[in-house]
């Protein structure tokens, strides 16, 4: 052990300092008052700063020996020393640093802020879980620019420009509510580089409509209703599967959706063709006492997940790249097509742009049902298909009027 505990701080006299056989000893330099070693009996070395504050001592811990060598060190002691004297007092700003809140922290309250009051927050849950759990442990202060633009640049080369900008998204509002939580920094989400995304477009043509119609054909009824329903209202796909009698007006041919339902959080007018009606009025002669349109023996009660029927429907009619959602996509489409106004497809999809909002509220539903109820019949032609006249009381529609017939299904329906 060294003979005096007050010497000229070299990294070889450090290193050759033993640990005391218990406690600890503090070492000074002479070249840097204020700078101190603390040897632990464990062998430990940490780096301090020892001065007096407000006329009290003050001791705090910079960092560890030999991961911040002795020139390092000093400049960490300097810069601290001066902060001290211009009045700050370090150990409380520590203190404050250890106190800080974390992004998991974060995470904690955005999840409170945002279940009450976002239909998707668990979708910005899965997103959290996917992407963003590996800034959990990190103080927000900590967290810069940099660091959200590497998360980014990693998802959206592993998972895609879509999903990385999402989780960006994500982040940035998350810190947009930082000041919550006590965290007054800036966000450094804000000014990271997107990814280019370009606007998904696909929508089924003619001869697509036919090929559809046809292995739809093969189906049981029920996910015939429902493909056609979801078709014929460009409604989203999650409104379908829990759509409810209470909800259906069939006589006014109109489905109201109310605004804890849709997606904007407004109560949504969705237009119903006849051929959308002879197919409702079917399905509520069998099911009419129940609440759900499209009931199901799940959790729920009604249907959740069509996605394997979807892949038996799209691999028979051998079409590509077609989701459910491009159903939605193809109505609006055939009625652009079908010469229907922008306003009017617009309305017909329950979009909300705010450019458009003031025309919408302006419409009213009669010129949309005919513009949706347009474009239904140019499809179901264009597929092949005998326009439906609407079905005498007690009768049940078949809408495909093809002739084909359905496959043995040895899967459990989800219906």
């Amino acid at each position: 052990m060294a003979k005096s505990k007050r010497f000229v701080f070299t990294m070889a006299r450090l290193t050759r300092l033993e640990p005391p056989a218990t406690g600890r000893v503090y070492y000074h330099d002479e070249a840097c008052p204020g700078l101190s070693l603390c040897v632990m009996a464990s062998g430990t070395r940490t780096w301090y700063v020892y001065n007096w504050h407000d006329g009290r001592p003050c001791q705090v811990p910079i960092a560890k020996f030999p991961a911040v060598n002795v020139e390092a060190a000093r400049k960490l002691a300097k810069d601290l020393l001066a902060k001290q004297a211009a009045g700050v007092d370090i150990r409380a700003a520590r203190k404050a640093r250890r106190e800080e809140p974390t992004f998991a922290d974060l995470w904690q309250r955005w999840e409170a802020y945002a279940k009450p009051r976002k239909r998707s927050w668990k979708e910005d849950q899965r997103q959290y879980n996917a992407f963003l759990k590996p800034l959990a442990g990190r103080r927000l202060s900590s967290i810069r620019r940099a660091d959200i633009q590497a998360l980014h640049d990693r998802i959206a080369r592993d998972n895609g420009g879509y999903a990385a900008n999402r989780a960006l998204a994500l982040t940035r509002a998350m810190f947009n509510r930082a000041d919550d939580i006590g965290y007054r920094g800036d966000n450094p989400a804000v000014g990271v580089e997107r990814c280019p995304e370009v606007a998904r477009d696909r929508f089924l043509q003619a001869d697509e409509l036919k090929a559809f119609f046809t292995s739809l054909a093969q189906e049981l009824e029920d996910w015939q209703h429902f493909f056609c329903i979801a078709l014929l209202t460009g409604a989203r796909r999650a409104n379908v599967q829990a759509a409810r009698w209470a909800d259906m007006d069939l006589d006014r041919g109109l489905w109201l959706i109310p605004a804890a339902k849709a997606k904007a959080g407004k109560p949504l007018v969705v237009p119903l063709s006849p051929p959308a009606v002879d197919i409702l009025r079917a399905r509520y002669e069998q099911f009419g006492a129940q609440q759900w349109v499209f009931p199901s023996h799940g959790r729920t009660g009604h249907l959740v997940e069509p996605k394997t029927a979807w892949k038996r429907i799209i691999q028979r009619a051998e079409l590509s790249d077609v989701r459910p959602h491009d159903l939605r996509r193809s109505l609006g489409s055939w009625m652009a097509i079908g010469g229907a106004s922008l306003p009017i497809v617009g309305k017909a999809l329950g979009h909300t742009q705010a450019s458009t909002t003031q025309v919408y509220a302006r419409l009213s539903v009669d010129p949309v049902k005919a513009a949706v109820t347009a474009a239904g019949e140019a499809m179901l032609e264009a597929g092949g298909m005998k326009l439906l006249e609407s079905a005498p009381a007690g009768n049940r529609v078949n809408v495909i009027d093809v002739d084909v017939q359905p496959v043995d299904d040895d899967e459990p329906t989800e219906f």
